[in-house]
């Protein structure tokens, strides 16, 4: 069993740590929020994450997890540290490593043996460095000499199945120049190891790497199939057979072939911007990761347009949207193509209902600003409307927009849809539909990347 201190219980920390835990280790999590602290305590979790309440709840009760807001006492008692802090964005792209250098620090002020320190969130090449830096100051304020290493171990989880993807990763990533660091963390996911996961053993650069480049690569593929997909609409073409055969290519593979609204998230977004900030910053500019991110807010905006074309003009036009969250089985809403489609459709003069399983709470927040009419030339609070259901949300609606795969929305009862609209227009962009059935209840169907 291996003891390990979390830092960090957002997203990657509390799934990270849960898991960690039900791997058979002893874990820690750490963060300053004492609200966020008492709620885990009290076995409530503060994110939406299938799964990640049982896991918690398991290894609680079985006395290997648990939770807290002294960091110094978890370092000093824990000989695996890791870093699972956020790394938002700064204004001009780059990420923001303040928590990083903040946890490192504290690390550092408060570790008495021999340590190793895991970056666990997503930070640029070369911080694997920095942290090593930063805790070498530390000990050399406090006059003392304490070996330690620094492990790049970066995380590829989906949101939506983190639980699953932690447990039955498609690789384990350890960068090290550390011999005694990587068999320790080979023990940390023993469990993995005896499973046969792939282990990839790298250095500290490499591993930072592979994070941005996996994440970059996802971008760009589906970018491309969306640009395909506004390329079929013009030629006639069905952008579902043509992905479907060319993900019949081994050399292209069909996951990420799904034409829609724009990738959104806590990871796509910040990661290319990232990469790229990097590679200017090196002189070595990535060209096809920049066309990713410009032709991603592009597809967003394009769906605007997409629904202009169909309803007319849209002043006064009341829209139900279905689906707010970025991704289905998630709460996140951020970079969210909802967001953009909203704004875009309230600034033409819509009127709009909303609805989804667990971003409402959320969206309230995020949509704010909209909702008070900031930036508007007429503002006011009917602007949204925040139904009860995804029935309520169409009542009185001109066009029903579909933005989120939620499985409760691949099965709507389409006569119930029919009557409930003012007019039939049926906007799927995220082709969860055939068009024949949709037609088949009267409405009219809009899809992506179909003629």
């Amino acid at each position: 069993m291996a003891y390990i201190g979390v830092i960090g219980t957002g997203y990657v920390g509390s799934v990270s740590g849960a898991c960690l835990a039900d791997f058979g280790n002893f874990v820690t999590c750490v963060d300053k929020d004492e609200e966020k602290i008492e709620a885990l305590q009290k076995g409530l979790i503060p994110i939406f994450e299938p799964g990640l309440d049982a896991v918690v709840e398991r290894n609680v009760r079985a006395g290997r997890l648990r939770f807290t807001t002294d960091l110094s006492a978890t370092v000093k008692t824990h000989q695996i540290v890791f870093i699972a802090v956020g790394t938002p964005s700064a204004e001009d792209g780059s990420a923001d490593l303040q928590y990083v250098e903040a946890a490192a620090r504290e690390t550092g002020r408060s570790m008495e043996g021999y340590t190793v320190v895991v970056d666990k969130s997503t930070v640029p090449i070369g911080t694997g460095r920095k942290v090593i830096q930063w805790i070498e100051e530390e000990l050399h304020r406090r006059g003392r000499d304490i070996p330690f290493d620094v492990v790049s171990n970066p995380e590829f989880l989906r949101e939506g199945s983190a639980v699953y993807d932690f447990t039955h990763p498609d690789r384990v990533v350890i960068g090290t120049e550390g011999e005694t660091a990587r068999k320790i963390m080979k023990d940390v996911y023993r469990s993995l190891y005896l499973n046969e996961t792939p282990f990839i053993e790298t250095n500290l650069e490499s591993a930072e790497m592979i994070k941005y480049a996996a994440n970059a690569f996802l971008a760009v593929k589906i970018t491309f199939i969306n640009e395909i997909a506004n390329l079929c609409e013009k030629v006639g073409a069905n952008v579902q057979d043509v992905a479907k055969a060319i993900g019949r290519d081994g050399r292209i593979g069909s996951k990420f072939l799904h034409p829609g609204p724009g990738y959104g998230g806590s990871c796509f977004p910040k990661d290319t911007r990232a990469l790229v900030n990097i590679g200017r910053a090196l002189n070595e500019p990535l060209g096809i990761v920049e066309t990713t991110i410009a032709g991603n807010e592009k597809q967003k905006l394009r769906m605007v347009d997409k629904i202009e074309v169909g309803l007319g003009s849209l002043s006064g036009k009341i829209i139900a949207l279905l689906g707010l969250a970025f991704k289905a089985n998630t709460d996140d809403m951020r970079e969210s193509p909802a967001l953009t489609i909203a704004e875009g459709l309230v600034k033409r003069g819509a009127r709009l209902r909303l609805w989804d399983p667990a971003a409402m709470k959320e969206a309230a927040w995020r949509l704010e600003a909209l909702r008070e009419g900031e930036g508007l030339d007429t503002p006011t609070e009917q602007k949204l409307y925040f139904a009860e259901d995804e029935y309520d949300a169409l009542t009185g609606a001109s066009a029903l927009v579909l933005l989120t795969e939620w499985n409760q929305l691949r099965n709507l009862d389409l006569s119930r849809v029919k009557s409930l609209l003012t007019s039939p227009c049926f906007f799927d962009l995220r082709n969860i539909y055939k068009r024949e059935e949709v037609e088949a209840a009267g409405l009219r169907y809009y899809g992506v990347g179909q003629p």
